[in-house]
């Protein structure tokens, strides 16, 4: 099941009270005060990994704490620190505070850490507080609280592409081919009902990430459909291809299927109709006399928008499209 949201509760552990209390052996019959710090608390920890891929363990977990700090002993020993908690979760987590919004991480590679809940700190033993004119203070520290704050987790895909159409516009077999990804693929809208993620193999240094999002309707910005509940999957892209179905059977306007799309995720996210992005026409393979790819071909060229006709079944228009997906993303990073 793949879940991308989570709410939960943390805290991190109190420090422990400093000690009081004073040297008492058989030959040191004023010995001085000697209570040690009290330990400092845990701290609630979390950590971006790549074994995890959902947030489906943090929706039937949802407390943790963190140990709080042992006491200062006698012979200025101090207690003992408390062990922290550490939370585990996919790269590409972004972590709030469920009641002020505030943003506390983005954990945007693997191992990144941030402490989410610190421990309270340890108070001083009354050693401490030994002076010339006061040998024998009775006056300790206790440890400060720890931290309580519920935290809400959303977790946004990282890939460099993504694919984004109507349902049925072939995004699923195109990312099925294109690399080792195996989304539910049939002929009935919204087939695929989660994000899927796909390395499409170009060389050892040119290999790049795809994501295959639930396709979209009009008014998806507002919730319909699948709605904005996997649009927040393409935000951390860096290049979009627009998928348009141009085979026979398809009963929607290309041009206007475009425009929707675009339309659609500018109201989402205004730098998404910013995003360096291709258009793709599909199932050429079906595409009977060509007069719906004719039509998204020519706007496009009017436009200067770059336009693929592919077929996913017979692989034609694919490695001229992986080659320029390749040089596109190089072209990116370089600027």
């Amino acid at each position: 099941m793949f879940i991308d949201h989570a709410k939960i509760f943390v805290r991190s552990g109190n420090g422990g009270n400093g000690g009081c209390s004073f040297r008492r052996e058989k030959f040191v019959p004023h010995g001085g005060p000697d209570g040690g710090d009290g330990g400092n608390g845990g701290s609630v920890v979390a950590t971006a990994s790549t074994r995890v891929t959902t947030l489906l363990d943090l929706k039937y977990r949802r407390h943790y704490e963190a140990e709080s700090g042992a006491p200062g002993q006698k012979a200025n020993r101090h207690g003992r620190t408390g062990a922290d908690v550490t939370i585990t979760v996919p790269v590409g987590t972004v972590i709030r505070h469920a009641e002020t919004n505030e943003l506390l991480a983005d954990l945007v590679a693997p191992e990144q850490r941030v402490t989410v809940a610190k421990g309270g700190k340890g108070g001083k033993g009354n050693a401490r507080f030994a002076t010339s004119t006061n040998r024998a203070p009775r006056t300790f520290e206790d440890g400060t609280p720890g931290e309580e704050l519920p935290l809400d987790l959303e977790l946004k895909l990282l890939a460099d592409v993504g694919l984004v159409g109507f349902p049925n516009a072939g995004k699923s077999t195109l990312i099925s081919t294109l690399s080792a990804a195996r989304p539910e693929i049939a002929d009935y809208p919204f087939t695929t009902l989660q994000p899927h993620l796909g390395v499409v193999p170009m060389g050892e240094y040119d290999s790049f990430v795809m994501a295959d999002i639930p396709g979209l309707i009009e008014g998806a910005h507002k919730g319909k459909g699948l709605g904005h509940q996997f649009l927040k999957h393409i935000q951390r892209t860096r290049f979009l291809l627009y998928l348009i179905d141009v085979s026979d059977w398809a009963t929607d306007d290309p041009v206007n299927t475009l425009r929707v799309l675009q339309e659609e995720l500018s109201a989402f996210d205004r730098t998404l109709g910013q995003r360096a992005f291709a258009v793709v026409g599909t199932k050429i393979d079906a595409q009977g006399n060509g007069q719906r790819r004719g039509e998204i071909e020519r706007y496009c060229r009017d436009r200067q928008m770059t336009f693929f006709p592919v077929s996913s079944a017979t692989g034609e228009g694919l490695d001229i499209l992986r080659t320029f997906m390749v040089q596109r993303l190089r072209e990116i990073e370089a600027a």
